[in-house]
């Protein structure tokens, strides 16, 4: 059974930090395109990071970029977010995925059930 099992949510306050984990089973991780996306009440589901297959090139949001650092952990299956200085426009359901192409796009192959994160002011 393929599962992508996101954790790492809830309430933080602004400034503050977080790491989202997202572990992975029933595929073969290392051969997928991996990242984030995320979705605040009311707006469309934007791009956040991932990581590429085919270099391990990292990619992020203009939004993020500073801010946050994607990992993974190919021995442990496992995708990372780590999320400093947040913002309560950071605020959203962030969902990992994974797409078996060199690229993550929205049509990934496999995605997470979501995780809050709510950021406080």
């Amino acid at each position: 059974e393929v599962q992508l099992q996101a954790s790492g949510g809830g309430l933080v306050q602004a400034g503050g930090s977080t790491r989202l984990s997202c572990a992975a089973s029933g595929f073969n991780f290392d051969d997928y395109s991996i990242g984030w996306f995320r979705q605040a009440p009311g707006k469309e589901r934007e791009g956040v990071a991932c990581i590429s297959s085919s270099d391990g090139s990292k990619h992020y949001a203009d939004s993020v970029k500073g801010r946050f650092t994607i990992s993974r952990d190919n021995a442990k299956n496992t995708l990372y977010l780590q999320m400093n200085s947040l913002k309560p426009e950071d605020t959203a359901v962030y969902y990992c995925a994974a797409d078996g192409g060199v690229v993550l796009t929205t049509r990934a192959d496999y995605w997470g059930q979501g995780t809050l994160v709510t950021v406080s002011s």
